[in-house]
């Protein structure tokens, strides 16, 4: 009998505790709702939503949102979440720029910044990531507990077992041990960290043209080539987390990697290849290109066709139904498509729609943003239903 007693307390904790993460979820799916609401959409009995309800409030995680008026009976409370019971820091490394940005359990943000990346080894780099991100947290109005959780988008994988990453060849350093529990230490808070392709395509699923889209791929060209996979709104890492790394993948012709002949770096070398003068970067051919440069015109034609054989591998092994071109080279997607579409004709059967990315330079950050939101939501309740 004393067994018996001393579970039982847990049992009632843990099933209110289930009930309130119910109410919890139901709301910030579906919206504000009414006890009467809550209670047919739950099952639940009218006095457990009440009391769960109840709880919510006390602990900063629901709030009332209004009245409504049903067809029959009184004037009825609603409630919904509070999305200011946490907030995440979303982190997106970049060879030329560092974007941050903290924002609410609800993903609106409250403050973002915008780096330049002058950080001469990836320990600088990473001490910048820190005292951007303390600006960012008092320009928003939060203490440091505030931030619950932080995600980081990266180029390469990242080694869960030796907290290093590997393959980001363009950001010499990075893969040195320590350095991201370094930057946990310097931000103090729970941090993730992630391959930038596959927030990016996280970003566009919750936020840009993936919404809907069964099986899409989100192509990221600019400095480097990766690719994130999304699946029913999940996204697929592969065995060791590196689904998608198709800068290694073999092309048919030109260089042996696909990197080599579809980044921004590909376009430059063709440019000046072709004959094109001057100090060049991949934003400068794609403007001459739009002017009617024929050297640029031919070096972003030959990019097209790079990248639709990159686009018929992918869909002959994975058969997304939605291909995004993003990065920086894909912000110049209008020019690509036309030839990468013609290109795709005359190498494969298979035809999934290919269009640019609707976030651009945007795209890695909200997809940080989305992933720290779905880490923090079960801290922030346990930490909030656990002090209550």
């Amino acid at each position: 009998m004393v067994e018996h007693t001393a579970e039982q307390p847990w049992n009632r904790r843990r099933l209110r505790s289930n009930n309130e993460w119910l109410l919890l979820e139901r709301l910030r799916t579906e919206g504000p709702a009414s006890r009467a609401q809550l209670a047919r959409d739950t099952g639940l009995s009218k006095p457990t939503v009440s009391a769960a309800l109840a709880a919510l409030e006390q602990a900063g995680l629901a709030r009332e949102a209004g009245t409504v008026v049903p067809d029959r009976g009184r004037t009825a409370l609603l409630y919904e979440t509070d999305p200011t019971a946490g907030h995440v820091l979303g982190v997106d490394i970049g060879r030329a720029f560092l974007r941050l940005a903290v924002a609410d359990l609800a993903g609106t943000v409250v403050a973002r910044a915008d780096v330049p990346n002058r950080g001469r080894s990836a320990a600088a780099v990473a001490r910048t990531v820190v005292d951007a991100a303390h600006r960012l947290g008092t320009e928003a109005g939060l203490e440091p507990q505030d931030i619950v959780h932080a995600a980081v988008g990266t180029p390469g994988v990242f080694d869960q077992h030796t907290g290093r990453v590997r393959y980001a060849g363009n950001l010499p350093g990075w893969g040195r041990p320590g350095l991201f529990a370094g930057m946990r230490e310097g931000l103090g808070t729970t941090l993730s960290v992630h391959n930038d392709a596959n927030l990016a395509a996280l970003g566009e699923y919750a936020f840009g043209v993936g919404a809907g889209s069964r099986l899409f791929v989100y192509v990221l060209i600019g400095t480097g080539l990766g690719m994130g996979i999304v699946a029913d709104g999940e996204l697929f890492r592969g065995s060791n987390g590196a689904a998608g790394e198709i800068g290694f993948l073999p092309l048919p012709s030109g260089p042996a990697l696909a990197e080599a002949a579809v980044s921004g770096d590909a376009v430059v070398q063709a440019a000046r290849g072709l004959g094109m003068p001057g100090p060049l970067d991949a934003k400068k051919v794609f403007e001459a290109a739009r002017r009617g440069l024929p050297e640029a015109l031919a070096a972003v034609r030959q990019e097209a066709r790079s990248v639709a054989q990159v686009v018929a591998a992918v869909t002959a092994v994975i058969d997304p139904d939605l291909v995004v071109l993003g990065g920086g080279v894909g912000h110049s997607a209008d020019l690509l498509l036309g030839t990468v579409e013609e290109t795709l004709a005359q190498l494969t059967p298979l035809r999934p729609t290919i269009i640019p990315s609707a976030l651009g330079e945007d795209a890695v950050l909200l997809g940080a943003i989305t992933t720290a939101i779905r880490t923090a939501r079960p801290l922030v309740f346990d930490r909030r239903t656990t002090e209550g």
